[in-house]
């Protein structure tokens, strides 16, 4: 599994292992080990150092956390959301007025949403699928879902409306 963490003005590419026992950042192979302590708390160890992650919070793309007590935002791509990149797609639904637009051509899985449900940046709303991979496509804003303009089944093409969010302020 490969993702990329930007923290600051920092970008790593970040590959782990499929034994899990290795992670490889950048140029550089680190062992490692993540303990689960209880909800939000972890203890990572790498080599002889050993790290304490608390007060996770994932929202979309945003991770915050603090590491040994300070405070860390970090933004992450996952290997999807890098491969779509290179592809030349823009990962999740376009902004627009509070529209979510099909990001590529694919064929709509499920609706996570009806109207009238409130939804937050970040939440699930489409599986999209395209190019044999399932896409979850997330709100981009904090409102009301007013329509939907797809149904289950239904393919799409790239900018397809697939549905409007009306801002609650």
């Amino acid at each position: 599994m490969k993702i990329e963490s930007t923290i600051h003005d920092t970008t790593k590419l970040i590959e782990f292992e499929d034994d899990r026992a290795f992670v490889r950042i950048d140029e550089l192979n680190l062992p490692y080990e993540l303990l689960a302590l209880d909800e939000g708390r972890f203890v990572l160890r790498s080599g002889k150092k050993t790290f304490i992650l608390d007060n996770v919070n994932l929202n979309g793309t945003e991770i915050e956390f603090t590491l040994n007590g300070k405070w860390v935002n970090a933004k992450v791509r996952d290997d999807q959301m890098l491969l779509l990149d290179k592809l030349g797609f823009k990962v999740g639904g376009t902004s627009g007025e509070g529209s979510l637009k099909a990001p590529m051509p694919g064929k709509i899985l499920n609706l996570m949403v009806n109207v009238g449900d409130e939804v937050k940046p970040g939440d699930p709303v489409v599986i999209l699928e395209a190019m044999k991979m399932e896409n979850e496509l997330k709100a981009a804003s904090a409102g009301k879902v007013t329509s939907i303009n797809a149904e289950i089944g239904q393919s799409v093409e790239k900018n397809h409306i697939i549905l409007e969010i009306e801002s609650l302020g």
